[in-house]
């Protein structure tokens, strides 16, 4: 039996946040090509984030995610202005939160929650902050201090230390089944946040429990 939970932590794009609240804007900068730029963006900083972990090259995510909007557009051939790439860069400090999560976070407001992301401090306090969630977390960590992302076992620990609690009592939620599976290697207990009924990658590992929303997360 898994000990009892005494702390929620959770992964910030993705999960929390959607990075694709940007395809509007992405549409209107460049009619056609909104959907395709999101996607793209999305998969290359996420790449970007583990290659440069593993060549030991580390810049913060505002760094990446404006390099990965580089190459998309390059690989579009999207004449991407430095107007239009700023008001992309500024729109990601203000992505929107998924519907339920504001209402799921109150009514787990008896709990301690923790932010656990790839994000810059300063990104991770923008976007908290526009979807008025700044009260909601006792902390936004980032991996900013370790110089080093996600999945990488010394973020996990981050979390751990900082919170001061027992890894086994930590519950770690992400939609990104790449971070769940880091964390439960790691020893968290995980709750896949999986929103598209996605199959889950073979990585060797199982969640605690798979959701769909994170309403799914409450008791």
């Amino acid at each position: 039996m898994n000990p009892a939970i005494q702390a929620f932590v959770f992964d910030a794009y993705g999960t929390l946040f959607d990075p694709h609240s940007i395809r509007t804007l992405a549409e209107a900068l460049f009619p056609g090509h909104g959907a395709a730029l999101s996607q793209l963006w999305r998969t290359k900083q996420l790449e970007y984030s583990w290659v440069r972990t593993l060549m030991h090259r580390y810049e913060d995510f505002w760094s990446v995610t404006r390099d990965a909007l580089t190459f998309s557009c390059h690989s579009l051939q999207l004449p991407c202005t430095e107007k239009q790439r700023d008001a992309l860069l500024d729109a990601y400090l203000r992505l929107e939160a998924f519907p339920e999560v504001k209402h799921s976070l109150e009514r787990l407001a008896n709990r301690r929650l923790a932010i656990l992301s790839n994000g810059s401090p300063r990104m991770l306090r923008a976007v908290v902050d526009s979807n008025g969630l700044t009260h909601a977390f006792e902390r936004l960590l980032s991996v900013d201090e370790l110089k080093l992302y996600k999945p990488h076992p010394a973020v996990y620990q981050q979390a751990a230390d900082r919170l001061k609690v027992p890894k086994e009592s930590i519950g770690f939620v992400s939609s990104n089944f790449w971070d769940v599976a880091g964390a439960t290697s790691f020893g968290f207990q995980t709750f896949w946040l999986n929103r598209a009924e996605l199959p889950a990658d073979e990585l060797g590992v199982t969640p605690t429990a798979a959701l769909q929303t994170l309403a799914d997360l409450l008791p």
